[in-house]
């Protein structure tokens, strides 16, 4: 969420912030006990998954429009539950999404442990 607010205030997101991210990802898989060709597999399928909600996210300003054929090719288990679910699902990323669209982009990652639902 924070990148895709970044992209419609046509801000550029902090490498380095960008590179922690992924490094911390990457250091969670070896935590967990893979090795370096599990993690090089699987970095590369976390990034092709990435890319994709990336650009196919619906944004238009304050608006954001979860697309819920994305969330059901990454969130398997939304296929085997009701409908209210998802929509709890859906709503808690629009809150988040508001109230991320809020804060000012230079203390956007910091502030956002402040969100309650």
């Amino acid at each position: 969420m924070i990148l895709i607010i970044f992209k419609e205030k046509k801000i550029k997101f902090p490498q380095k912030s960008y590179d922690d991210l992924f490094n911390c990802i990457e250091n969670n898989l070896r935590e967990l006990g893979y090795g370096d060709v599990a993690v090089n597999k699987k970095m590369k399928d976390f990034n092709k998954v990435f890319y994709d909600i990336l650009l196919k996210v619906n944004t238009g300003g304050m608006e954001l429009k979860i697309n819920k054929k994305l969330v059901l090719k990454y969130f398997e288990e939304f296929n085997d539950l009701n409908i209210d679910k998802y929509e709890l699902f859906a709503q808690y990323f629009l809150k988040f999404y508001h109230f991320c669209f809020e804060l000012r982009h230079e203390t956007m990652i910091e502030e956002v442990i402040k969100f309650k639902v």
